[in-house]
């Protein structure tokens, strides 16, 4: 059977109860202007009094004393009563006259921080006393109510709520919108509980080993809606995870055009890419992949810049339109040289005030700082039909991404010099797709071959992308031993005296052969196929250097 529909429900009787007690005076002051009446709740009652605005205690309300440390104070009837009454139906009113409770019409809460306690490592016995028990109830117990009570958990809507006081109360449609926020809120809460308790109560599968928690739930809230997705087509919205590290989801825009759903894809490959390295570093990322990746010489008067000049040397033609990453803030001199480069984001921990003034001067391009504490997930979440696949984050180590555990398999041990661009192009070439190939000189990519289905065509695409695709950093003279390109200008043969990394072993010795025809004096692979002997036996062969690492860095 149908009910009366309650448009507009007065607001008269109000329950607040905070943990984050922001504009909690303004309300309370706006509230009892408006002739209500107000309830709360230990701490909560004691601000709005000391603020001089009457309000009555809980217990006051329910017979009750606060008890067990403040665990139990609104589980009561006639608190819960007052929230849950339907007004529509007789019987309920009937009820609440026969038991002398009063309507609640306004319930406004939020809850305990548990996210932020668990993040900041407090121990076991901490976080579980922020589990809130009696604040998910009233919240839950008021939005199921939405038929006559108002919600609220978000403290920025304070000022509605005080508009609404003073006309009448909110209207059905504002109630049910209320309502939908509340439960959101209270499922990402308990989605929070649930992983954590999860987490903390592993079991052992039957090799003995711990096992994955068997809950993983992740609370997304709308941040935005997007133009569109990958394609004009697809409709697109950014949410974020309250309980995830921050990110590019949190990113701050200085200036241009709103994000679009490509622009957060390769900004964040661009971080991952960028971030890698302790050193100053820049990364250009077309397409979720790099066409350019360097760290700053260690001379350089201005360590980001040089990285920048350096990464956009790799590849000119693919930077155009790219998404910029540096992991040290953008400095004036950086920007002079990106505002001559069409490129479509870029991110930093900051901006000089001179940089943002200059790359402000191009209308379009997007200006983005990260917030304070970024950092990548611990765990990789991926999303397949039917589920999700859950990885933990292919991290920098300390046994396979560190040299001093490599395994020198052929030639002579590697200079300083050339030891130190192996380490970074088997850090770069993480950021690239596999199967993925680098070429390096200088702690700079020279070529990148990314995506193939092969190993060896990687191999070509590198050595190719090497010869032709760059540009000098310094003066811009021809090399000895260029090739004249299509144009008459001529290119250098970067590939000549460089060193490669690969993401995985090679399967065959013809892969690591192009290299080697190409000129490269030193490669870096994790080893482990059933032919590394004959790849041994190539490079010996050849007089390079080869070192495996024993870990692997696929990215699909």
């Amino acid at each position: 059977m149908s009910k009366t529909v309650l448009d507009r429900v007065a607001i008269r009787r109000a329950l607040i109860s905070v943990y984050d007690k922001t504009g909690l005076e303004e309300l309370a002051a706006g509230l009892h202007a408006a002739g209500v009446k107000l309830i709360s709740t230990g701490s909560t009652a004691k601000k709005i009094a000391a603020a001089g605005i009457p309000v009555t205690e809980v217990e006051q309300v329910t017979g009750s004393p606060e008890m067990l440390d403040g665990r139990v104070k609104t589980l009561h009837p006639r608190i819960h009563g007052g929230i849950l009454a339907d007004r529509r139906v007789p019987q309920h009113l009937d009820t609440l006259s026969a038991m002398e409770i009063d309507q609640i019409d306004l319930v406004v809460v939020n809850l305990y921080p548990f996210v932020e306690t668990v993040a900041s490592g407090a121990a076991p016995d901490e976080v579980v006393e922020q589990i809130d028990i009696g604040g998910p109830a009233m919240v839950r117990s008021a939005a199921k109510n939405h038929a006559a009570v108002s919600i609220v958990v978000d403290p920025s809507f304070y000022p509605q709520v005080i508009d609404a006081a003073g006309a009448g109360g909110f209207e059905l449609k504002t109630r049910q919108r209320l309502a939908a926020k509340a439960y959101a809120h209270t499922a990402a809460y308990d989605s929070a509980v649930a992983s954590w308790t999860a987490s903390q109560f592993l079991d052992e599968d039957e090799t003995g080993e711990i096992s994955w928690p068997a809950f993983a739930g992740v609370a997304l809230e709308r941040e935005a809606a997007l133009r569109y997705g990958e394609n004009p087509h697809q409709q697109a919205a950014l949410y974020t995870d309250a309980a995830a590290a921050q990110g590019i989801a949190q990113a701050k825009q200085l200036h241009g055009k709103p994000m679009s759903y490509n622009n957060y894809v390769d900004a964040d490959a661009a971080l991952r890419a960028a971030f890698d390295f302790a050193e100053p570093a820049v990364a250009v990322i077309k397409h979720a992949n790099p066409c350019g990746v360097a760290v700053a010489s260690p001379d350089a008067v201005d360590p980001i810049a040089d990285a920048h000049a350096k990464a956009h040397a790799t590849d000119p033609v693919s930077a155009f339109g790219g998404v910029i990453a540096a992991n040290r803030t953008v400095t004036k001199a950086m920007a002079e040289t990106v505002k001559n480069i069409f490129t479509e984001v870029v991110i930093a921990p900051d901006f000089e005030a001179e940089a943002v003034e200059i790359l402000s001067a191009k209308k379009n391009i997007r200006l983005l700082t990260l917030p304070q504490g970024y950092a990548r997930n611990s765990n990789e979440f991926r999303q397949i039909s039917g589920g999700m696949l859950v990885q933990a984050g292919d991290n920098i180590s300390a046994d396979g991404d560190d040299p001093t555990n490599w395994t020198l398999a052929a030639g002579a041990a590697a200079d300083e010099k050339t030891l130190a661009d192996l380490v970074f192009a088997w850090r770069a070439v993480r950021a690239a797709k596999s199967n993925a190939i680098l070429l390096a000189k200088d702690g700079a990519a020279v070529g990148i071959g990314m995506g193939q289905v092969n190993r060896l065509d990687s191999c070509k695409l590198a050595v190719e992308r090497a010869n032709t695709l760059g540009v000098s950093v310094d003066s811009g003279a021809d090399a000895a031993g260029g090739a004249e390109n299509a144009d008459g200008s001529v290119s250098e043969q970067r590939a000549q005296g460089a060193v490669a990394s690969s993401d995985a072993f090679f399967p065959f010795a013809d892969g690591l052969q192009i290299l080697i025809d190409a000129g490269v004096k030193a490669v870096v692979q994790p080893g482990g196929s059933v032919r590394d002997e004959e790849v041994i036996a190539a490079a010996n062969a050849a007089g390079i250097t080869m070192y495996f690492t024993g870990a692997r860095h696929f990215f699909h």
